[in-house]
């Protein structure tokens, strides 16, 4: 089976007073992250309507350039402050393309 292109979306709130330090800390795993090898886009977007709403919305070549990223230093580093920023937990969810 031939493997396709995996979209993922990650969908962050930030606490009440929080948002600058959100968008710092999302923000700052832009450039590694699209350095690495299986990355197609990593694009950080922040709601029109409510500035505690983050979005990144990413492609990754195939599952296992995912995974190697979510494996990747920075990111953990960046996962282990999510408690104490967020006011919820992430929203993640996988997406094929399909046209």
């Amino acid at each position: 089976m031939e493997e396709r292109e995996l979209t993922v979306l990650a969908r962050f709130r930030a606490k009440a007073g929080k948002e600058a330090e959100v968008r710092r800390a999302i923000t700052s795993l832009i450039p590694p992250t699209r350095a690495e090898e299986g990355c197609v886009n990593y694009d950080l977007h922040r709601a029109q309507d409510d500035p505690a709403l983050f979005f990144l919305y990413e492609t990754w070549r195939c599952r296992q350039d995912l995974d190697d990223h979510l494996a990747m230093p920075y990111l953990r580093a960046f996962l282990e402050k999510v408690p104490e920023l967020l006011a919820e937990p992430v929203h993640i969810s996988f997406w094929d393309m399909l046209c």
